[in-house]
């Protein structure tokens, strides 16, 4: 058969699915489970008309993370009544649903999202969500987001795709798991085209800076890249942009606007790799239109599984691998916390210990876990982000075995093979100079204080 006849039967069967939004949201019905998308390709249309549906509906629940933008079904009259929203990795808009007593977070590392979809017996009845238009071949892009998008397509009952002609068209490379055929969709929505949500990292804090100054030096020429979300490791990124490192690779779990920035600098080329040479890998992209201009059709960049951009052994694999992630708190013990203000939910696991313990098995590899010293409460109190234990609830992200280094605006420690005594006078050496006699008090109590130990 010609090309131009499979283009023909490719639009032929186009026809065939293509159906309203309307009519698409038909097939969901009570108990059902709906995987809803996540990141940048939610559904939108769809979702305006399943909001609509949901009045009629009861127990459905919903799979989904890191949204960008607050859905029409989180606005109907008392959500709780008919639906749960169930998040692998929540967003501050995911926050503020759980207090509102109709979302839940699902405890998972992100690289195992594949493997549970594949493997598991728990019913997934629909999957909807946003893509690329088809291409000639019929293949529809899942831009930015492909991580577990293909395992989730494999495991749907009913696939419902949604046409974005914004959504970029991210290149997966010879792992093929950043798209779907028109084969196996089941119905086809041409939506309304919106902008992309954005995630707009917070602009760096003079303490920011400093934690970036403290871990630039750190990082060598040829280094391969991790950074995590949020405002330190964005000011990570902004440093780097501006230093005279070269010859730098990506292979991260996210590729946010950071990573833009050290490329348009001409600092990334990815020829140090020992894997995927000359590609930035990645296996979800969230931030600002730039970045989603960047990705699209961009061969240097790599979008793959989150199964492979997070297995411990291909981050291993990668020399001088350099993983840079937030924290919330962290104890006198080297727990740490990235997960949780006591039993108050802030985000979720995600691929946090696999690049700790990565990067740390990297022949000349670093991980970094920083914080600034101290917050400010809502009423104005200064609180310590280095704690005698982890508050009452809060999730141990990292656990004391894991942990690299560790960094703040007063310094950078090494926790690898320190003993509790050692460990307590590091970590106390870069909590902030107005609560370390307490602390100092606290390990004492706790039996990991020397008196040979500097005050």
């Amino acid at each position: 058969m010609l090309e131009k006849d499979f283009k023909k039967e490719f639009i032929a069967e186009y026809n065939k699915k293509l159906v309203t939004a309307e009519e698409a949201v038909k097939v969901v019905k009570s108990s059902d489970w709906i995987d809803f998308g996540w990141n940048n390709c939610t559904p939108e249309a769809m979702d305006k008309a399943l909001a609509k549906r949901l009045v009629e509906l009861e127990d459905i629940k919903f799979r989904g993370s890191l949204l960008l933008k607050v859905p029409e079904i989180f606005k109907i009259k008392e959500p709780e009544k008919h639906f749960t929203w169930n998040s692998w990795h929540m967003s501050g808009i995911e926050r503020n649903a759980i207090e509102q007593g109709f979302a839940f977070y699902a405890p998972i590392k992100f690289s195992e999202l594949p493997k549970y979809y594949r493997d598991s017996k728990d019913s997934l009845d629909v999957a909807m969500f946003q893509t690329s238009p088809m291409n000639s071949q019929g293949y529809f892009n899942f831009g930015p987001n492909a991580a577990h998008m293909k395992a989730v397509c494999e495991k749907a009952k009913v696939v419902i795709v949604e046409i974005n002609k914004n959504m970029p068209i991210c290149f997966g490379g010879e792992l093929k798991e950043e798209s779907i055929h028109i084969s196996d969709v089941d119905m086809i929505v041409e939506g309304d085209n919106p902008e992309l949500g954005e995630l707009i990292s917070p602009k760096p804090s003079e303490v920011d800076k400093i934690v970036a100054k403290l871990i630039v030096e750190e990082i060598p020429n040829g280094a391969c890249l991790q950074l995590g979300i949020g405002g330190m490791p964005s000011a990570v990124g902004s440093l780097i942009a501006q230093s005279d490192l070269k010859n730098l690779g990506v292979h991260s779990e996210m590729y946010g606007d950071a990573f833009f920035d050290i490329a348009i600098s001409g600092k990334i080329n990815g020829s140090c790799k020992n894997i995927d040479r000359f590609k930035q890998t990645y296996s979800f992209g969230a931030g600002t239109k730039r970045l989603y201009d960047y990705l699209n059709y961009n061969e240097e960049c790599m979008i793959a599984p989150v199964d492979y951009t997070n297995d411990v052994g291909v981050i291993s694999s990668i020399d001088n691998f350099i993983s840079i992630n937030n924290t919330i708190d962290v104890d006198l013990f080297g727990q740490v916390n990235s997960e949780s203000s006591g039993t108050r939910h802030i985000s979720g696991a995600g691929g946090q210990l696999d690049f700790v313990i990565g990067a740390y098995l990297s022949k000349g590899g670093k991980s970094f876990i920083c914080c600034s010293s101290t917050f400010k409460t809502k009423d104005g109190k200064i609180k310590s982000r280095i704690l005698p234990t982890l508050n009452q609830g809060s999730i141990v992200t990292d656990t004391r075995a894991n942990v690299h280094y560790l960094v703040t605006e007063y310094g950078k420690i090494n926790l690898k093979g320190l003993t509790t005594w050692q460990r307590a006078e590091s970590i106390i050496s870069i909590a902030h100079p107005d609560f370390r006699d307490e602390l100092i008090r606290e390990a004492e109590k706790f039996k990991i204080w020397r008196k040979s130990n500097k005050r």
